[in-house]
Order: structure tokens, then C-alpha cells, then sequence
């Protein structure tokens, strides 16, 4: 089993705790076993077969999808302030949380922003939350197919990774970066687009069709 790299440090805290306690009493080494094992399935990274249908947007992250509400994106993105519809991902603390890129294209912005810490399930967390922005812009498009990433820490997350830089090319279904410990990621889209998932659906991070662009069959 592949393991994210930011997983390491974390397993190897969780296992030297582990070993200390069964060293201690074999009770108290049983008790944290399951956390250490947890925590080695939670940096757990698979392998993923992405779809290579033209003009599709894949689903960055595992987890349930939240209801489909439109929305208007992260204002530091400069995508304006029509409401677009956005698509919502919650990752429980069970889920794989490597998060891959929706489409292939570019890397137009790039924005940070401290903030709160609810529950990522909750509507605000999309607004109040510490996120991670990003707008990418689909290969061969003039802007106007311009979509928005956004990773987003939740009550347990307190540490969000990405990859990515400003102007970086992007590959659909690549990695791009890793939330810890429970979170959440929104995809809005351009107009125009065709939704292909519903509500509580469960979804596959780079396997997982969202939508696909108008025109596209």
C-alpha cells in the first residue's frame, strides 16, 4: 500500500508511542494499536485510473458528495460574483484524502486564506473555513471555462497541502495535495456544464465523472 509522504512523520509518532506503550503493559499496546493502524490507512495514497473522455471534470477528492447548491466562488480567485453551481466532497476521517486535479489545463490563481475550523459538512465551512483557492483553466480554453478548486479544513483538519504553483500546467487525475485530518473540497463550475452526480453520492478522488463542459460528448 503507497503511502503520501506527509503521512511519514505522523506514522512514525503514532508507532514509537505504540511500541513505548507494549513495552509498558501489553493491554495498553493493544488499546493504541487500532490508532496507529488508522493512521497508517489515513495517509494511505492509491492508485487511480482516470477517465480519458474528452471535456470531462473529474471529482478531486473521496468522500459523499454534499447537496448541489449555486454559489458564488472564492472572490480572491476573480471569477466574479454570479453564483456558479458548486459541488461539494466531504472527507471523513476514514476517507483517502489525497486530493487530484479535476482537468487538464493551467494553474491561472493561486490564494490562501486563514480562517475557522467547523464542521466541514456544514454549509459555511465554505465560507468561514481555512482554505486553499485555486482557478484553473482547462487546456485549450480562452477563460470563459475557467473552474474553481477549493480544499477546505474542517473541525479536525488544522493543515492543508498543495502542490501547485501560479502558472503551473496540471494533468487531470495527477495529485496535487493532501488535507489532514477531515475536510472537505468544492468544485464550481463554468456555466454551460452537464452535472452527472447526484447528492450523496460516493466519490472517487481522479475516477469520479463530476461533470462534463457544454459541447462535449
Amino acid at each position: 500500500m503507497s503511502i503520501h509522504r506527509e503521512g511519514w512523520p505522523f506514522i512514525a509518532l503514532f508507532a514509537a508511542v505504540n511500541l513505548l506503550a507494549f513495552v509498558f503493559a501489553t493491554w495498553a499496546g493493544l488499546v493504541l494499536l487500532p490508532l496507529t493502524l488508522w493512521c497508517i490507512a489515513f495517509f494511505r495514497d492509491p492508485e487511480r485510473t482516470t477517465p480519458q473522455d474528452p471535456g470531462l471534470i473529474i471529482c478531486p477528492a473521496d468522500g459523499v458528495l454534499l447537496p448541489i447548491v449555486d454559489a458564488v466562488p472564492p472572490l480572491e480567485l476573480g471569477l466574479g460574483e454570479t453564483p456558479r453551481p458548486r459541488l461539494s466532497v466531504f472527507m471523513n476521517v476514514f476517507n483517502v484524502h489525497v486530493n487530484r486535479n479535476p482537468v487538464t489545463g493551467t494553474v491561472v490563481a493561486k490564494s490562501y486564506r486563514p480562517g475557522k475550523f467547523f464542521n466541514a459538512s456544514f454549509d459555511k465551512a465554505s465560507v468561514h473555513n481555512e482554505r486553499m483557492s485555486l482557478r484553473l483553466r482547462p487546456e485549450g480554453s480562452d477563460g470563459t471555462r475557467d473552474l474553481a478548486v477549493v480544499q477546505i479544513a474542517g473541525l479536525v483538519a488544522r493543515r492543508i497541502v498543495c502542490d501547485l504553483t501560479q502558472g503551473q500546467g496540471v494533468r487531470r487525475g495527477a495529485r496535487f495535495g493532501i488535507i489532514r485530518f477531515g475536510s472537505r473540497v468544492d468544485v464550481y463550475l463554468p456555466p454551460g456544464c452537464t452535472i452527472l452526480v447526484e447528492p450523496g453520492q460516493k466519490t472517487a478522488a481522479g475516477e469520479t465523472i463530476l461533470a462534463r463542459f457544454e459541447g462535449q460528448t
